[in-house]
């Protein structure tokens, strides 16, 4: 178990860090620009290591890119009808970043931050902090968020996300690392890797990927991943072009085990546990850019699972609540968990 601390770079005259995490079997590269996950070399069946989170092999990589690589999100993940919402008797304004809705927390988001950082060798983890001032992208109160990594001697990265606001306000972090489980150097889609995800039901959406407010059942229907099934099995039918789709948990606060993917050919499963109440798919059908060493990633060569509240749930009162109140703290865990079969 070790941590190691290196100058990555200068964004906005703030020094960048890249920070690196062993034990015995895995090794998870951090960044306090977006306290983003940059890398996890993960070893196959074989016990041969490949990195499985997509990204870039330098800072200029991740200043540059558009695709939230790996980065925490905030204030909040996934989308915002109409870029408004209403909390107590005030309406805010946000900054509309996706046609005319707010995205991951509008255009210069968490994900656009220089965070500060410290990090503690025994406990095998990194700190990150930011304070959100009031205003920011339109968001009500100023937010005092931390985000710890901690890498276990059981090949699980721990993500604790913590907040407390000096008003009320509302709040959904999310990391948004790009998996593929075969490894980033192959560059190959991930139709083959085999997911469970555990939710009965989704939330369908409009022409503008804004929730409908109806919850429907995932039965007979492509968004049945109850069972273990290929990402690709419904593209292959023609049933559907790509995910981009929100999947309910269940109760907020409560730690679940949410989904399991697992690549046939390496052996590499990867597990999600989270105590937020939805999970957003994404079969990266945007992606479009160039990567680590060189590669090029494009549609489909990854996807995402990241643990949230539901998209708009500002605009819906019916979905678990994603409001913090002045002084009250907001507490989350998300975790990954590596093996091989």
């Amino acid at each position: 178990m070790s941590v190691v601390k290196e100058k990555w770079g200068f964004f906005d005259g703030f020094p960048v860090y890249l920070f690196t995490l062993r034990n015995n079997d895995l090794t998870v590269r951090l960044t306090n620009f977006g306290a983003a996950l940059a890398g996890i070399d993960v070893p196959d069946k074989n016990g041969v290591k490949a990195d499985v989170v997509l990204g870039y092999d330098n800072l200029d990589g991740y200043i540059k890119g558009s695709s939230f690589q790996g980065a925490v999100i905030g204030r909040y993940a996934n989308r915002i009808g109409g870029a408004s919402f209403t909390l107590g008797d005030t309406e805010y304004k946000l900054a509309q970043n996706d046609g005319q809705n707010c995205l991951h927390g509008g255009g210069y988001g968490f994900d656009r931050r220089v965070w500060e950082c410290d990090y503690d060798k025994k406990k095998n983890s990194v700190v990150f902090n930011y304070r959100s001032p009031d205003g920011e992208e339109g968001f009500p109160s100023s937010l005092d968020v931390t985000v710890k990594y901690t890498l276990t001697e059981k090949n699980k990265l721990k993500i604790k996300y913590t907040a407390k606001s000096d008003g009320d306000t509302i709040f959904n972090p999310t990391n948004h690392a790009y998996f593929n489980l075969k490894g980033t150097a192959q560059a190959s889609s991930v139709f083959d890797t085999v997911l469970q995800i555990k939710a009965v039901n989704y939330t369908p959406f409009d022409e503008f990927n804004i929730p409908t407010g109806e919850i429907e059942p995932v039965f007979k229907t492509p968004f049945n991943f109850m069972k273990p099934k290929k990402i690709g099995a419904e593209f292959e039918s023609g049933k559907i072009s790509g995910y981009d789709h929100n999947f309910l948990l269940g109760e907020a606060g409560t730690m679940k085990k949410a989904a399991v993917a697992h690549e046939p050919v390496s052996g590499r499963i990867m597990a999600v546990y989270t105590d937020m109440p939805a999970l957003q798919l994404y079969t990266a059908g945007g992606l479009n850019e160039n990567g680590k060493k060189g590669v090029h990633f494009g549609k489909h060569q990854a996807f995402c699972l990241e643990t949230q509240f539901s998209p708009d749930t500002p605009n819906l009162p019916h979905f678990p609540s994603c409001v913090l109140k002045k002084g009250k703290k907001f507490k989350s865990v998300t975790i990954y968990a590596f093996g091989v079969k």
